[in-house]
């Protein structure tokens, strides 16, 4: 049974429920109508992945601070970390699997939180289904895209609601820019542990040989940040949207400062 089927299944039979909401959501959905219409659909609790961001940001920074003459590549990405695997053996070792990608930090904190709840992950990542099933088949996460999550609104009748009162259970103001290239490096607070020459960010599949080239034949390298998707999880495959890069970008800064501005 796909992840898609499965979450079907949980809805009809009212199991309890918990999404994780990935941080790139606002170019597809409003907040916090997205809330309400979650918990129409019948999730006990939505948690913003920032949540889990923190928590993986808090775990790199004390790589780097523990480990003054290590270098490590980062490892939120699961379809980076495949490519990896596959084409770059040799630089496994350089993964930094200490540090929890957000989506298991996330599931990890629902896991303690709302023990008898199942988590349900829905993002941009078509990767993030093997990371859940191959690497972390313990957490049982359920994993969907926005596109799919669309279908499933679609199957149970539920479009907009009303969203009074509707907020995250959980959530996080300073991860809120993850999804976009350089998002970890930004709010980890890895560029006041390491010079900027020390540092590298990258995004976009065609980019990633040469960057790993670099890494391999620079020393001086001491922190790739990299992600699989141009851009960043925000041009993610599960995205359904017109919107090009910048437009993208905007939406995330958007929600961002809305979310922080006085209410």
């Amino acid at each position: 049974m796909n992840d898609v089927d499965r979450c079907i299944e949980l809805i009809t039979n009212k199991a309890k429920l918990v999404a994780m909401l990935a941080p790139s959501f606002p170019i597809v959905y409003s907040y916090p109508q997205i809330v309400a219409r979650l918990k129409a659909l019948g999730f006990a609790a939505v948690l913003e992945v920032t949540v889990g961001a923190k928590k993986t940001n808090e775990e790199v920074a004390a790589l780097l601070k523990a480990n003054p003459q290590s270098r490590f590549i980062s490892s939120p990405c699961a379809g980076f970390v495949r490519l990896v695997r596959k084409n770059y053996p040799q630089l496994v070792p350089f993964l930094a699997f200490k540090a929890d990608s957000p989506m298991i930090a996330t599931a990890r904190i629902a896991r303690e939180k709302y023990p008898d709840c199942q988590p349900v992950f829905i993002g941009p990542c078509l990767a993030k289904k093997l990371e859940s099933s191959e690497d972390y088949p313990d957490l049982q996460i359920v994993v969907v895209t926005y596109k799919e999550l669309d279908g499933i609104f679609q199957r149970f009748g539920i479009g907009d609601v009303d969203a009074t009162g509707a907020a995250f259970d959980l959530a996080e103001d300073s991860t809120r820019i993850y999804p976009m290239d350089g998002g970890l490096t930004v709010t980890s607070g890895v560029r006041s542990i390491l010079k900027e020459e020390e540092i590298r960010i990258v995004s976009g599949a065609k980019n990633i040989p040469a960057a790993l080239e670099e890494f391999q034949k620079n020393p001086a390298i001491r922190f790739l940040d990299i992600l699989f998707c141009e851009g960043g999880c925000i041009n993610g495959p599960g995205i359904v949207s017109p919107l090009p890069l910048e437009a993208r970008k905007k939406k995330i800064t958007d929600y961002q400062a809305s979310m922080n501005a006085p209410h």
